[in-house]
């Protein structure tokens, strides 16, 4: 049978509280799995899970069921249900889908001038400019979320968001961007790269935002896969068990 030891442990006994108790099962499980705190291929037990949660195993399995949908879980038909592990190829198939849509919405902030957005975005690049200059790659990933959430809040493009949030959702960003960040002088490149986003942003070249913000990603992407094959190849001469992202 699968181990579920990973998920008994991270649900003991946690009541839900508000809306219904399916929505509250899908936001607690979509989160836990696109922190990590879920890891790819988790073994997910409605037994387990209902137990956690104290509610009956029907709304843990609709939540299942939804989260495939969204990409976060696979269901296996007499074997169970996996927190989904992205391949290779997934990864860079999503990355490219996130360069679109980011590159979109950098030129579409830079169109509309002056808005909030832009001076959370001056805030944020300050903080960031602190955290890697303190070598805190932790409070330097949290802020990367936050620059790029912000150019797609600046966007002001509810369609585009809303393929956005699937997206991340399905890449688990959250772990990955802590990967990418591994590579040596990866931060301070990243960081460099924001700015240069934002410099265009201000100045209102749409067309600039989008390019280099679509080199921003490619550049992220590449990080991300050296990386991958640092671990893998550290992996292998330990004689360790390869990381949790397939080929």
């Amino acid at each position: 049978m699968p181990d579920t030891s990973a998920a008994r442990s991270a649900f003991r006994k946690q009541p839900l509280g508000g809306t219904s108790v399916r929505s509250r099962v899908i936001s607690e499980l979509r989160g836990r799995i696109i922190s990590g705190e879920l890891a790819p291929g988790t073994s997910l037990s409605e037994i387990v899970l209902s137990e956690a949660f104290g509610v009956s195993r029907t709304p843990v399995r609709e939540a299942l069921k939804q989260l495939q949908t969204e990409g976060l879980v696979v269901i296996r038909p007499r074997v169970g249900t996996f927190v989904s592990a992205p391949s290779r190829r997934e990864i860079t198939e999503l990355f490219q889908m996130k360069e679109l849509l980011e590159g979109a919405a950098a030129r579409l902030l830079a169109q509309r001038g002056r808005v909030p957005e832009l001076a959370q975005l001056e805030e944020n690049l300050e903080r960031a400019d602190a955290a890697v200059a303190k070598g805190d790659q932790e409070q330097y990933a949290q802020l990367v979320h936050e620059f790029h959430d912000l150019v797609m809040r600046g966007a002001d493009n509810a369609k585009l968001a809303e393929h956005y949030r699937t997206l991340m959702n399905q890449l688990a960003y959250h772990r990955l961007v802590h990967t990418s960040l591994s590579q040596p002088g990866r931060p301070t490149r990243s960081e460099s790269e924001h700015h240069h986003v934002l410099e265009l942003v201000q100045a209102k070249d749409g067309e600039g935002a989008e390019r280099v913000m679509r080199e921003h990603v490619r550049a992220s992407h590449r990080a991300l896969m050296d990386s991958l094959d640092t671990q893998s190849s550290d992996s292998d001469s330990d004689g360790a068990a390869t990381p949790d992202i397939p080929s």
